[in-house]
């Protein structure tokens, strides 16, 4: 799975099992009616005990610019410190949204089913943050990348 090349999100969530997030690749749509995603997280995530207490999340889609915030989420920075390395905001969930993302998907969970050693949840997309601009960035042979997307200017260029 490491030759694969997948888009790179932050997945945010806030509620009564308190603030968190980490970084996920493993994200697709399912349905556009109702607009539906999934998100697939390890129960071994620090991120686990949260967003399985919680009741909503927000699929935060990284540009080429953000590989920075993508590895504190990914690794063992403390949730404190994520959370303080970027600006954001929320929308109809409270869930955090990441100002400059890409896109930002603000969704209600309505199911989860164990597989293996991981969660899938299905998250029904209640709300979109304004789009950022940029490349994309995904992950791939253990790395970032940068894919271009028509007619995004990088955003250094775009002031």
């Amino acid at each position: 799975m490491a030759r694969v090349a997948s888009a790179v999100h932050l997945v945010t969530t806030d509620g009564p099992g308190g603030r968190a997030g980490f970084t996920a690749s493993a994200v697709c749509s399912v349905s556009d009616a109702p607009p539906t995603l999934l998100v697939c997280i390890n129960r071994t995530s620090s991120a686990y005990a949260a967003v399985s207490a919680n009741a909503a999340l927000c699929i935060n889609t990284l540009a080429a610019d953000q590989t920075g915030i993508a590895a504190a989420f990914g690794g063992r920075t403390p949730m404190e410190a994520r959370f303080a390395a970027a600006a954001w905001t929320t929308l109809l969930t409270g869930a955090p949204v990441l100002q400059g993302a890409l896109t930002a998907f603000d969704c209600r969970i309505v199911a989860r089913h164990p597989v293996g050693t991981h969660d899938v949840l299905y998250c029904e997309v209640l709300g979109l943050a304004e789009p950022g601009d940029g490349h994309g960035l995904v992950y791939a042979d253990r790395d970032y990348h940068t894919v271009p997307l028509g007619g995004a200017a990088p955003r250094e260029a775009a002031a």
